[in-house]
């Protein structure tokens, strides 16, 4: 009886229905598309961050640099010795990038603290090599003669040739790549897990002092590098044994090298600057963060939100609008459209009182008539989930076919990483000059939980209606439908 009376009536009042409903699928819809730009924000800001930290990696752990001693001034030197005319010279500088180094037992100590699941020590380096010649300048004596010295030694006079210097002078080229040093007996973590191998291979786990080097694809088209050619480092030579394309943004770094020979590079044996953690629990990233600071003195813990508060652009403000007004303007929605279906359907009851008191006069009692009322506005508010759960589908696929850019740009030391060519220089106590901009193309992604929530709204919404509506049938009387009867 409950059904048929409720099929009835959703077909004759049809129109009705429609309007409750439609006003419940806009603030649905609205809810959904909020949610899954919002996720795709969040996926857009993890490209960012991966292409600082590498795949897995939940936070770093660093020492920030320290100010230059009296007398230094932080900057490379560059001598050149006395050579021959036009003889080549050049000088290599293999520099810590950016961050004071810590002792490689640091990634043991972070190992073991709490809530940690793994760690990996890593060493940036930035290269320096200036190349060139100095060239003599020739005398050439003025074409009108000398002219003549008087009082020269022992009062005589004499003349000595009149002219300039031509010519000469220096041209040196100045080559700058940053050099990542992986330890590759763990390379779950790291700036290299960004990238992938493309071409040739990774390290094995027993080159851990090898020489040998993975180059960046850009970096290894713009030098013209390839597989099995010698790169030479402070007058080291290592074989390029892969060529690593980057998922996304730029590259980590420009080349690779085992940690153990970066660290002989830079004469800083036993040596990292970066320490990239793993967490047991994503969830519990923030009390990790604290419990490494509290047990390990003297470093800088940086978590991927962290990060994510450097981040500014497009892609800042985007996030900024789906988190914020887009969560405000999905509630002001929700709520507008549970009030007009809570008012519609009281209104609806108060236009059936003929029919409610002539039912209760036959015996109805007020719980049926009640159940009756929010029956008819719950099975409302699931079709108007079904069509605000299409819309709001339809709405995420046309974002993620735009596939709008947006720009992410990062602050100066916004983390710990070794990153590549785009960065400003980096000597000891020196931090990284220039932001990173990378272009991301934001999607919208529906997940099942967003799907579970929007049937929760529509639920919601139809109890909230049939609460209303209920609530005026239950106040009824059959002498209120005698008094309808003309």
């Amino acid at each position: 009886m409950f059904f048929t009376y409720l099929r009835r009536e959703l077909r004759r009042r049809r129109k009705a229905a429609l309007v409750v409903a439609s006003g419940l699928a806009l603030g649905i819809a609205l809810v959904i598309v909020v949610n899954s730009v919002s996720s795709g924000m969040n996926q857009a800001q993890d490209k960012v961050l991966q292409s600082l930290y590498g795949l897995g990696t939940d936070m770093t752990v660093t020492k920030a640099a320290e100010a230059p001693k009296s007398g230094e001034t932080g900057r490379p030197r560059f001598e050149f010795g006395a050579k021959d005319d036009g003889e080549e010279q050049s000088s290599d500088r293999v520099m810590v990038q950016g961050l004071q180094t810590l002792a490689s037992s640091t990634v043991t100590k972070v190992a073991g603290q709490k809530g940690v699941a793994d760690s990996v020590g890593g060493l940036s380096l930035q290269v320096m090599k200036v190349s060139g010649e100095f060239k003599r300048g020739e005398f050439k004596q003025d074409q009108s003669g000398g002219a003549t010295r008087q009082g020269g030694p022992g009062g005589g006079s004499g003349s000595e040739p009149q002219g300039q210097v031509e010519g000469g002078g220096a041209s040196f080229d100045v080559n700058s790549y940053s050099v990542y040093g992986t330890d590759v007996a763990k390379q779950g973590l790291g700036p290299l897990t960004s990238s992938k191998i493309t071409k040739g291979r990774t390290f094995k786990a027993s080159e851990t002092d090898a020489k040998v080097v993975v180059a960046d694809k850009s970096y290894a088209k713009e030098k013209k590098l390839a597989l099995g050619d010698t790169v030479k480092i402070k007058g080291v030579k290592y074989k390029v044994i892969g060529i690593a394309t980057p998922d996304s943004g730029d590259a980590a770094a420009n080349l690779y090298v085992p940690l153990k020979q970066a660290q002989t590079l830079a004469g800083a044996k036993n040596k990292v600057t970066t320490v990239y953690v793993k967490a047991t629990d994503s969830q519990q990233i923030s009390a990790v963060k604290t419990t490494i600071q509290k047990n390990i003195s003297g470093t800088t813990v940086t978590t991927s939100a962290d990060l994510a508060d450097t981040v500014s652009g497009s892609l800042s403000t985007a996030s900024d609008l789906a988190a914020n007004v887009g969560k405000w303007l999905s509630i002001a929605v929700l709520v507008a459209a549970f009030l007009v279906a809570g008012l519609l359907t009281s209104s609806a009851v108060s236009r059936r009182v003929r029919e409610f008191g002539t039912l209760k006069a036959l015996g109805w009692k007020s719980g049926r008539v009640t159940r009756q009322v929010v029956g008819e506005a719950v099975v409302n508010g699931l079709v108007g989930g079904a069509l605000g759960i299409a819309v709001g589908l339809a709405g995420a696929y046309a974002v993620t076919a735009i596939s709008p850019t947006l720009t992410a740009e990062l602050g100066s030391g916004a983390g710990g990483g070794a990153r590549g060519g785009g960065m400003g220089m980096g000597g000891p106590g020196m931090r990284q000059s220039a932001g990173k901009t990378l272009d991301i193309a934001l999607s919208a992604p529906v997940s099942a939980t967003t799907i579970t929530l929007a049937v929760g709204l529509a639920v919601a919404g139809g109890l909230i209606a049939g609460a209303f509506g209920g609530w005026r049938a239950s106040r009824l009387r059959p002498a209120d439908a005698l008094r309808r009867v003309e």
